[in-house]
């Protein structure tokens, strides 16, 4: 292969990887057409690729934009999984459809994942929280001190109207009921 092709193969990848921060890295071994197609329109689906790719491109790629991929990924043959919504999303459709699925779960291996660019085992992709999940954690975390101040706050006051209601409920003493 030529220095231009290859050139021309990187300038591909670095397209086609720029921005990408979650990633799925997996092997596989003698999948058939037909279940790798399969897998692939029931990902493209979800807004997630596979792509196959020569490991000592993709590294210098990777070099070139500052990711760091654990050693074990450039071994062998390796297909990179990206899209979705967050690299939880990424990893359960990758569980779905290629690791619990009949035909490619002896076939297909998971070497390694990318979270925001940074290495983390395929069971911990698959629990981390999701960017809404995360932002839903944080607001929560501020909205339980905001409602217990607003609770001390209400709480004296609702307790001194429901008194003076109380006592503008009540009869006077003195007064008998009409017969």
């Amino acid at each position: 292969m030529s220095k231009a092709v290859k050139q021309m193969q990187m300038d591909a990848l670095a397209r086609e990887f720029g921005g990408v921060r979650d990633m799925v890295f997996l092997t596989a071994t003698g999948v058939d057409a037909q279940a790798d197609n399969t897998a692939r329109l029931g990902l493209r689906k979800k807004n997630i690729r596979l792509q196959m790719v020569k490991n000592s491109l993709l590294r210098r790629v990777f070099a070139a934009a500052g990711v760091t991929a654990p050693e074990n990924v450039w071994a062998g043959t390796t297909i990179v999984a990206w899209g979705g919504d967050s690299v939880k999303g990424l990893s359960r459709e990758v569980d779905a459809l290629l690791l619990r699925n009949e035909k490619t779960k002896t076939k297909v291996k998971v070497k390694s994942v990318l979270a925001d660019g940074q290495p983390v085992t395929f069971q911990q992709a698959l629990t981390m929280p999701t960017r809404l999940e995360a932002i839903g954690e944080i607001v929560a975390a501020f909205m339980g001190p905001a409602n217990a101040i607003a609770g001390c706050l209400s709480g004296p006051g609702s307790q001194i109207a429901a008194q003076i209601q109380t006592i503008a409920e009540r009869k006077p003493e003195g007064e008998t009921p009409a017969a």
